[in-house]
């Protein structure tokens, strides 16, 4: 539903771990689908590199040649809070934002620098549409805290900080290099995957 919201072709690219079954890949795909999805690719990019994703290649491209209307959520011209707020509520569902002081002030000093119509690219947790991580699902019901807001002038974007959101490179809950070691004798790396 929220990438549709852009007027483009929308691919999903489905991960094929070795746990998953064709069954429930295939089930994936299909309800991508039948939701709107120009395609859905299942792909091992994580464990094979790029051969992994040929096949996601090959749909995005499909996708790129195909007809489409793009379009942002707002208009650029519109203040830097209500932009941010038009994200919240349409992409996130939330009912509404609060600017921290911080935030507020930055909104002030990048409009008056006249960089107060550039994009917003969010800055947020990817585990919750909230800010809130244990949130699963399509939470309602909350307003999204806006800590600060940054700019990227030369990218040509700002881009709030949801919550606790960390601007670091992010690793998952327990990273993987705690399982990859090195044979002393053979010189193999095991616990890649």
């Amino acid at each position: 539903e929220n990438a549709k919201m852009f007027g483009v072709p929308v691919v999903v690219a489905v991960n094929a771990f070795k746990t998953d079954t064709e069954a429930e890949l295939d089930l994936v795909s299909r309800l991508a689908k039948e939701h709107g999805a120009f395609d859905a690719v299942k792909c091992t990019h994580w464990a094979e590199g790029g051969k992994g994703a040929l096949a996601l290649a090959q749909a995005v491209q499909r996708a790129a040649q195909a007809p489409s209307s793009f379009q942002l959520l707002y208009d650029l011209e519109l203040p830097i809070e209500d932009k941010i707020r038009i994200i919240a509520q349409k992409i996130y569902g939330a009912d509404d934002i609060e600017l921290l002081p911080e935030a507020q002030h930055k909104a002030e000093v990048y409009t008056k620098q006249g960089f107060g119509n550039l994009p917003i690219c969010m800055a947020k947790t990817h585990l919750s549409l909230s800010h809130n991580p244990e949130q699963k699902g399509v939470p309602t019901g909350f307003v999204l805290p806006i800590r600060d807001i940054r700019a990227s002038v030369g990218a040509g974007f700002l881009y709030p900080l949801v919550g606790t959101m960390s601007t670091m490179p992010g690793l998952p809950t327990r990273p993987c290099f705690y399982d990859i070691d090195l044979d002393p004798e053979t010189e193999q790396v095991n616990g890649l995957f």
